[in-house]
C-alpha cells in the first residue's frame, strides 16, 4: 500500500488556500479604493517596515503584510510537501506554488515601481488567480478522500467541468483587464447597455466591458449545465453534489454583485466582493473538475508506464 499524505499536511494546505482567498479580497480592496500607489516604494513602505496605517496606506501596506504571510505559509507548505509527500507530481506542484508566490511578489513590486503599467497589473491579477488554483489543488490532492475513487459511471462531467473552469478563469482575466483599464463603468446601466442589448462598441473601454458581460452569460450557462449534469448523473455522490450546488449559489451571488457594482457606481464593498466571489467560483469549478477526474480513473484505470511507481499516479 502506498504511503499516505499526513493529515496535518492536508490541513495546512487548506489553511494556505484559505489565506490565499483572504489575500485576493485584500488585494481587491487595493484596486477598489484606488490605493495601488498609496505607498510609492517597494519592498519597504516609505522606507519603513511598518508605516503609519492611514488612508490608502492601510489598504496597500495591509495587502503587503497579508501577502508576506501567504508567502511564508507557501514556503512552509512547499518544504513540508517535498519532505513528506510520497507522490512526485504533488511535490512538483508544491514547488510550483512556491515559485508562483515569489513571482507574484516580484510582479507586485514592479506594479508599484513602474506606476501600475496595465500589462503588469493585469498579469499580477491573473497570476493571483492561478496561484489560488494551485493552492486549492494541493488542498484537494493531499486530502484522504482523494485516495478513494468516486462511485459512478464515466460521463461527460469531467470534460464539462474542465471547460467551465477554463471559462471562469478567462472571465476573471477579462474582469482584471476591465478593472485595471478603469472601464468598470464604461457601460453605466444594467441589465441593458446604454438602453440597448448590444451597445455601440466605439471605444476599447466599452468593448472590454461588454465582452465581460457576454463572458458572464457564457459562464452562467456552463455553470448551470455542469450543475444539472452533476445532479442528474451523480446525485448520490456528495463529493460532487455539494460543490455543484455551491457553484450555483455563488453564480447567483456573483450576478447580483455584478449588478450592484453598476447600480452603486462601483462602491468599494460590492466591487471587492465581486472579485472575491469570482475567485470562489473558480475554485469551486476546479474542485468539481478534479473530483470528476476520479470518475474516469475509477471506471477506466490509467495504463501504468513501465518502471513508474503506482503511487506517482495516485
Amino acid at each position: 500500500m502506498p504511503a499516505r499524505t499526513p493529515v496535518a499536511l492536508h490541513r495546512f494546505a487548506v489553511l494556505t488556500a484559505g489565506a490565499t482567498f483572504v489575500l485576493l479580497f485584500v488585494g481587491g480592496l487595493v484596486t477598489s479604493t484606488g490605493s495601488g500607489l498609496a505607498v510609492p516604494d517597494w519592498p519597504l513602505s516609505f522606507g519603513q517596515v511598518f508605516p503609519a496605517m492611514v488612508g490608502g496606506v492601510l489598504f496597500e501596506h495591509g495587502h503587503r503584510l497579508v501577502a508576506s504571510g501567504v508567502g511564508l505559509l507557501t514556503l512552509v507548505l512547499a518544504l513540508w510537501i517535498v519532505l513528506r509527500e510520497p507522490r512526485a507530481g504533488v511535490r512538483a506542484l508544491g514547488l510550483l506554488a512556491l515559485f508562483a508566490v515569489i513571482l507574484q511578489g516580484v510582479l507586485g513590486g514592479v506594479t508599484v515601481l513602474y506606476k501600475l503599467p496595465l500589462a503588469v497589473s493585469v498579469t499580477h491579477a491573473c497570476l493571483a488567480q492561478l496561484f489560488f488554483c494551485i493552492t486549492v489543488t494541493l488542498a484537494v490532492l493531499t486530502g484522504e478522500a482523494w485516495q478513494t475513487p468516486l462511485a459512478g459511471e464515466r460521463s461527460a462531467l469531467p470534460t464539462l467541468a474542465v471547460v467551465t473552469t477554463v471559462a471562469v478563469f478567462c472571465q476573471l482575466v477579462l474582469g482584471a483587464l476591465m478593472r485595471h483599464m478603469g472601464a468598470g463603468l464604461a457601460i453605466p446601466d444594467f441589465p441593458l447597455a446604454f438602453g440597448r442589448v448590444i451597445p455601440p462598441l466605439v471605444t476599447p473601454y466599452i468593448t472590454v466591458h461588454f465582452a465581460h458581460r457576454v463572458g458572464a452569460l457564457v459562464v452562467a450557462t456552463l455553470v448551470v449545465t455542469t450543475t444539472v449534469t452533476t445532479l442528474r448523473q451523480h446525485r448520490d455522490e456528495p463529493r460532487l453534489r455539494r460543490p455543484a450546488l455551491l457553484a450555483i449559489a455563488l453564480l447567483c451571488l456573483q450576478v447580483t454583485l455584478g449588478a450592484l457594482v453598476i447600480w452603486t457606481r462601483r462602491a468599494v464593498f460590492p466591487t471587492t466582493l465581486h472579485l472575491s466571489i469570482g475567485a470562489a467560483l473558480l475554485a469551486t469549478s476546479l474542485v468539481i473538475a478534479l473530483r470528476a477526474s476520479r470518475l474516469r480513473a475509477h471506471d477506466r484505470p490509467a495504463v501504468q508506464p513501465a518502471g513508474l511507481p503506482r503511487e506517482v499516479l495516485a
